[in-house]
């Protein structure tokens, strides 16, 4: 071979002879485009036309996939949910209406806790099992937004590599987008869609979240805190909040040299649920340890909520907590639509801008500023502006 298509390394581990046996052979580059093989020249039907976009759906298409389990139309499905786009609502709204009867027969569970209790460690551990005695478990993994740019990170498949290999389940992380309560804003409607996909196992994995953010409890059959040992003393854990509208309390990370402060945590947080009212009627709070690292106290977690599961059918808590929550969304989805039409007024918009200058050099106070948008809303649509 000549030597001229060789070059010798700057540097060569010690015994290893002549510097010729640890070379680099340079190729001749591809100046057309084919495969590199010796002469093979470039045709036009090897030269790839630029792809095309994917044709949108129509909703019996959407339908049709999701209730055949396709993951990349219920993945579409899920985006269509999501838009906030005009021209995607109505299609959105049919198909849900169309899935509705197919969903519902599901465990929802609410997963929430402080920022590296290890919620997404604790998701794959025990999404795992479920997924070996045959559930198929969807998890809807909600990812902050910031501030500033309103991006988000959503690394929540990365941190769960082996639950998102398995074929019984499917994570979809969603941007929290500024929406309170460490839930994403149409988490409600993908749950649907993601049901009436099959999956019977529904995990909501929300924000790390403080003692007032708790949508999630909202949307769910049971509300699971996870907690780590240390993260405060009784006075702290005993504050009105969080605390008191979760079903069950996971102290995490209970293995090696933290498994007898994880125990001691558990003892802590069992005698303050003592002093609370217990947030389902009928079942009484439990506060368990479990490692996401070993897998020890799993199978008693999972055990804890299918027993939940069963005390809440047997007493018909179950549907009653299910129709409840169905109104609160109707009532929601109304408030949120009258803001919607609102802002997107034309005669709100023509006049908002001159409004708000008004407010900042204090000519009119918010109070009187909000009345008079409103009433603008009312009218017919104005040619020119009033303010």
């Amino acid at each position: 071979m000549n030597d001229s298509t060789h070059h010798h390394p700057e540097w060569v581990p010690e015994h290893a002879g002549t510097a010729q046996g640890f070379t680099t052979n340079v190729m001749p580059g591809i100046k057309s485009r084919h495969d590199g093989l010796p002469g093979v020249g470039a045709t036009r039907a090897m030269v790839r036309p630029p792809s095309a976009r994917r044709p949108e759906l129509t909703v019996d298409a959407y339908v049709d996939g999701v209730l055949a389990g396709d993951r990349s139309i219920l993945a579409r499905a899920i985006t269509l949910v999501e838009s906030n786009a005009d021209r995607h609502q109505d299609q959105a709204q049919e198909m849900l209406t169309r899935l509705v009867p197919y969903a519902g027969k599901t465990i929802r569970v609410g997963i929430t806790g402080v920022p590296g209790a290890g919620k997404s460690s604790l998701i794959e551990t025990l999404g795992l099992r479920l997924c070996e005695r045959g559930h198929k478990l969807a998890v809807l993994a909600v990812d902050p937004s910031s501030s500033v740019t309103g991006g988000s990170i959503l690394g929540d498949k990365t941190r769960m590599e082996l639950l998102s290999r398995n074929r019984n389940a499917y994570i979809r992380p969603s941007p929290a987008s500024g929406v309170l309560g460490g839930v994403a804003r149409k988490s409600r409607e993908t749950m649907i869609v993601c049901e009436a996909a099959g999956f019977d196992v529904i995990f909501v994995e929300t924000v790390g979240v403080g003692q007032s953010e708790i949508t999630v409890r909202s949307m769910v059959d049971i509300f699971m805190l996870l907690q780590i040992a240390g993260a405060g003393d009784e006075l702290q854990g005993i504050k009105k909040g969080i605390m008191e509208r979760c079903d069950l309390i996971a102290v995490n990370k209970a293995d090696g040299d933290n498994k007898l402060r994880a125990e001691a945590a558990r003892v802590d947080y069992q005698r303050i649920l003592r002093y609370l009212q217990p947030s389902t009627e009928g079942w009484k709070t439990q506060a368990l340890s479990c490692s996401a690292y070993t897998g020890e106290g799993i199978d008693a977690l999972w055990a804890a909520v299918e027993a939940f599961r069963a005390n809440t059918v047997a007493s018909g808590v179950f549907e009653k907590r299910r129709q409840q929550q169905n109104l609160d969304w109707t009532h929601n989805l109304v408030l949120e639509q009258i803001k919607r039409t609102f802002y997107g007024n034309p005669n709100v918009r023509m006049n908002m801008p001159a409004i708000e200058q008004k407010i900042i050099g204090g000519q009119i106070s918010p109070t009187q500023a909000a009345s008079l948008l409103l009433r603008l809303s009312m009218l017919e649509e104005l040619q020119t502006p009033l303010c």
